[in-house]
């Protein structure tokens, strides 16, 4: 076994045994509270999971993306929040990670993050764009002597105001066009939060995710140079979709694992029949099964192009496919819930029993709404009407 793969199996014995012992245990609470999962961000960076995708060489695990990919799906199956946490600080690590351009002050970042196991959370998302991540508002200001200056109204902000760091996406200058967008990132003394809202949503009610004004001032070496068009097109949205289905999967998953169990349950109690409800359990596989394979398939796609020929993913028919990997595990991921309390019955709709999804069915309707499908489906009609290939 090869030390890569070595490490990858330690990094991933590590995510389940937090997930079992650490996510799994306080989920109810983190849902009925809308309470950040403090526990299991702490044991992630205990086990100094917040670096997996920093390379070795400064400072991180070197941890393949594909186990970082099933480390979602691990978390997922015990704790939506804290695999949605998770997955977005792995979006925003890989992201700087991908686009460094040789920068100094982000390869001592990075370090830093792996040191201290830093929290970062995103404000991509701006009042007046209508969703439109492609477009801002706010602007980065400079100040002079090398300082800039921001102010950014965020409809949501996951998890920002326990985060270490913002990644925060900006028009390049005042006078840039809305597209013309960068990347600036700021540590919490550099930036203030101010909250515009509250947070008492249906579901993925750990990530802590209310409206904020975000108010920033900083040097400017702290703005990754490439645009945020490539960085968008090239890491940001398809790593996005493929770990978001991976978590998906793992709610869904687990709501079927739940259904399995009371079917199970069922047949002991009328040993040599078959249960009625057991017909249902087997649609269920079947729903499941065409989870597993779109989400098995987008990982695959996007672990195919080698890092030296990213532009690939900047071609409409891999915009498309990414798109579309959203789109079918954010449907099929709460069907698969809804047809496990179906199995269950009222136990399943219930919240206080071993067989209860509603938690499940609750978190995985976020899906939807997460870049929301009725802007990428516009999106996808334009390039469908101008694409050659998809």
């Amino acid at each position: 076994m090869s030390v890569a793969v070595e490490a990858d199996q330690a990094f991933l014995d590590a995510i389940r045994r937090i997930a079992d012992e650490a996510a799994a245990p306080n989920a109810d609470s983190v849902d009925r509270e809308a309470r950040f999962p403090v526990e299991a961000v702490d044991a992630l960076r205990a086990e100094r999971a917040l670096s997996a995708l920093i390379p070795t060489e400064l400072g991180g695990g070197g941890i393949s993306f594909e186990a970082v990919a099933q480390a979602c799906f691990e978390l997922g199956r015990r704790c939506g929040a804290s695999a949605m946490v998770f997955a977005m600080h792995q979006i925003q690590v890989a992201t700087i990670v991908r686009h460094l351009d040789g920068s100094d002050w982000f390869e001592g970042y990075l370090r830093s993050v792996a040191d201290e196991q830093r929290l970062i959370a995103s404000v991509t998302s701006e009042v007046g764009t209508g969703g439109d991540m492609a477009r801002s508002i706010a602007a980065v200001e400079p100040n002079g002597d090398g300082l800039g200056r921001f102010e950014k109204q965020a409809p949501t902000v996951s998890y920002g105001h326990h985060a270490d760091d913002l990644l925060t996406t900006l028009r390049r200058s005042p006078d840039a066009e809305p597209g013309d967008q960068v990347c600036v990132l700021t540590s919490r003394d550099q930036h203030a939060l101010e909250p515009t809202g509250t947070w008492d949503p249906l579901g993925m009610r750990g990530t802590c995710s209310p409206g904020n004004v975000v108010r920033a001032e900083f040097p400017l070496e702290q703005v990754l140079s490439a645009p945020f068009a490539q960085q968008m097109n090239e890491s940001m949205v398809p790593i996005s979709h493929v770990l978001w289905s991976q978590l998906w999967l793992g709610i869904a998953t687990d709501a079927f694992d739940r259904a399995r169990a009371f079917v199970r349950a069922a047949a002991k109690r009328t040993p040599g029949e078959t249960p009625p409800s057991a017909i249902r359990l087997s649609e269920l596989m079947s729903e499941l099964s065409l989870l597993r394979a779109e989400v098995a398939t987008g990982l695959r796609d996007f672990c195919d192009v080698p890092e030296d020929d990213r532009a690939r993913l900047s071609e409409m028919k891999t915009i498309l496919r990414f798109n579309n990997l959203k789109i079918a595990a954010s449907e099929q991921a709460p069907r698969v819930c809804q047809k496990a309390m179906a199995v269950c019955g009222i136990v399943g709709f219930k919240n206080d029993t071993p067989f209860s999804v509603g938690r499940h069915l609750r978190d995985t309707m976020s899906a939807c709404l997460m870049v929301a499908n009725e802007r990428i489906h516009k999106t996808d009609a334009t390039l469908l009407l101008i694409a050659k290939d998809v």
